[in-house]
């Protein structure tokens, strides 16, 4: 069980770190103007659109013509990593694991 609750969490971890770099490229993108027919700014857009606009809706980031909501995101991402894939380690490490 404690082999399982192991690579179930670095699973998610990977997720997570996956879905991090998605945001960061989609932040990056943003900076300069991009084709909105590329298939990859397209991919950055759905896999990231979603998640920004209920930020958005909840916290209004934008001074200045600048976006904030991306950086809210990486922070939430990593608090929310470090604390599931903690609590799934040691959820793992109490079934007697390593």
């Amino acid at each position: 069980m404690a082999i399982l609750l192991n690579a179930l969490a670095t699973v998610i971890n990977y997720l997570f770190q996956i879905y991090f770099y998605i945001v960061v490229a989609r932040a990056i993108v943003s900076w300069v103007n991009p084709d909105p027919y590329n298939p990859i700014v397209r991919f950055l857009h759905s896999a990231t659109d979603p998640v920004l606009y209920r930020i958005r809706r909840v916290l209004p980031l934008q001074f200045g013509g600048f976006d904030f909501s991306p950086i809210v995101l990486l922070l939430a991402l990593e608090v929310g990593r470090q604390l599931l894939v903690g609590l799934i380690y040691s959820l793992g490490a109490g079934f007697g694991g390593y």
